[in-house]
């Protein structure tokens, strides 16, 4: 995966895709100790919220690199990842939307793994971004050995800043019974924070009903939510406030695998929503 990068976010998901065996066996990552999953069930009062970026999907505005598209298909600073290369958008694949739902469809063309990723904003952060708020993606997700989708928000602060990101939800198929919440400060490409928490879920739970992935964000703590019920919860920092944008795809191995991936995968999205606290609360 690293191979495939050209810039100074070169190290952005590069350290959660070569350490994901490591992560997921509960071993001390590169990037701080494994945080362990709250056992308290609080659930995320949405009514204190105003929502600010609502995509139902009932109809798909992307281009490959914008301006004027509502979503780009690659990541803004020009780097796929993983061993599926991220198609720009065309009548045939990856995307295709049908009553409200979005399908992301990785297969092999011409040999090589195929699969798809939208991004919020382009390169000059046109399009969304937010400091804070609560963001969610409700979701069904594809199962089997290297499949690896995500959902995560991440900043197109100048190189020479600390960058954040935040992956709500990355979720590697051969592990069904769980996935990785991850927070990450960056810096020119190396890796400057990180904790991680392993989300334990009924075994291949996720893979058979859509499912609520949010993560709520502000200068106290990060929160994770499963359904809207809390899982995690982890000490903010001042870069966590920076603006973000939304990302969303379905990616392939991480550090695992490929050989025994489904042809086709296929990641079903129902939306992807941010929201603001209100003026008061």
């Amino acid at each position: 995966m690293a191979e495939r990068r050209t810039t100074a976010f070169i190290g952005v998901r590069i350290c959660i895709a070569v350490l994901a065996p490591i992560a997921l066996g509960f071993v001390a990552m590169s990037i701080g100790p494994l945080a362990r999953a709250q056992t308290a069930k609080r659930s995320i009062d949405l009514s204190r919220y105003e929502i600010t970026f609502d995509e139902t999907f009932d109809k798909l505005d992307v281009s490959p690199w914008g301006p004027n598209s509502r979503w780009i298909a690659h990541t803004p600073w020009n780097g796929d990842f993983g061993d599926a290369s991220f198609l720009d958008p065309s009548a045939e694949a990856p995307f295709r939307v049908g009553n409200g739902i979005l399908t992301i469809t990785m297969a092999k063309r011409g040999g090589k793994w195929t699969s798809g990723l939208l991004s919020s904003a382009d390169r000059q952060s046109h399009g969304f971004v937010q400091s804070g708020g609560y963001f969610e993606m409700r979701a069904k997700l594809p199962g089997g050995k290297g499949v690896w989708p995500a959902f995560w928000l991440a900043s197109n602060a100048p190189d020479s800043q600390v960058k954040p990101e935040i992956d709500v939800i990355e979720y590697y198929g051969h592990s069904p019974s769980a996935y990785m919440a991850t927070v990450h400060l960056w810096h020119r490409g190396t890796s400057q924070f990180g904790n991680a928490v392993k989300v334990s879920v009924p075994s291949a739970s996720l893979e058979k009903e859509f499912h609520r992935y949010g993560v709520s964000i502000d200068r106290d703590a990060v929160v994770f939510y499963l359904d809207r019920r809390e899982v995690a919860r982890l000490p903010s920092r001042p870069e966590f406030l920076q603006p973000v944008f939304v990302m969303v795809d379905l990616g392939a191995g991480g550090g695992w695998p490929i050989d025994e991936m489904k042809e086709p995968s296929v990641m079903l999205i129902d939306y992807v929503r941010a929201y603001k606290l209100r003026v008061g609360t």
